[in-house]
């Protein structure tokens, strides 16, 4: 029995690259693409996206506390928008093709507990009347405040490092809260290391 005769080298050409063109497809961005619109991977929360798939807006301050207006425990919500032509689930658990106008999540952002304790007056109170006591009283330390006035501020020592003090936000309101600062204004945030906190280990050139 005869062989049979090889392919034409014109008729293998096109079997050969439709082999390579689905490999490529298959195994590239695309075929992943392909792969998820079909069902293969299951469809991401929006609260789940990268940075730069989604746009958040500012938080809405309140004028009298300068805080998020919906601040609770610590922590305020502000929306955020997907960008055009993303599909993911929103908030609401609802698989939503996006177009940048509709919120798909709500991202938490971190906000201060404030009781009505200005910074401005308790910094003023310190620099003008820390001789007085009239800071301490202001920021519920009434005991201190009563020892500062029969000492007049203890010679003037006592005040100058309670104007310190209060300046730099190490002592604050008696009650734990903290002061009412302008949102965007000038902040310390405080850090410390306690037993709970991981030290990573320095590593010098």
């Amino acid at each position: 029995m005869a062989a049979p005769w090889p392919a034409a080298p014109g008729a293998v050409a096109p079997q050969l690259l439709r082999v390579l063109w689905f490999v490529s497809v298959t195994t590239g961005p695309w075929g992943a693409a392909a792969i998820a619109a079909a069902g293969g991977e299951e469809t991401l929360k929006c609260e789940d996206l990268k940075l730069g798939q989604y746009i958040c807006k500012d938080p809405k301050i309140n004028d009298a506390t300068q805080e998020p207006v919906n601040c609770t425990n610590y922590t305020a919500h502000v929306p955020c928008f997907p960008a055009p032509n993303i599909t993911c689930k929103d908030f609401g658990g609802n698989e939503t093709h996006f177009t940048g106008n509709e919120v798909g999540f709500l991202k938490p952002i971190s906000c201060r507990n404030v009781n009505g304790y200005s910074y401005k007056v308790a910094v003023a109170l310190s620099l003008f009347l820390g001789w007085l006591g009239a800071d301490r009283f202001y920021l519920g330390y009434p005991a201190l405040g009563l020892l500062k006035f029969c000492t007049v501020g203890f010679c003037g020592i006592g005040s100058l490092i309670d104007f310190i003090l209060i300046s730099m936000q190490i002592v604050g309101p008696s009650d734990g809260s903290s002061y009412i600062i302008d949102y965007y204004g000038t902040r310390l945030t405080r850090l410390s290391i306690t037993n709970e906190t991981f030290r990573k280990t320095q590593l010098y050139p």
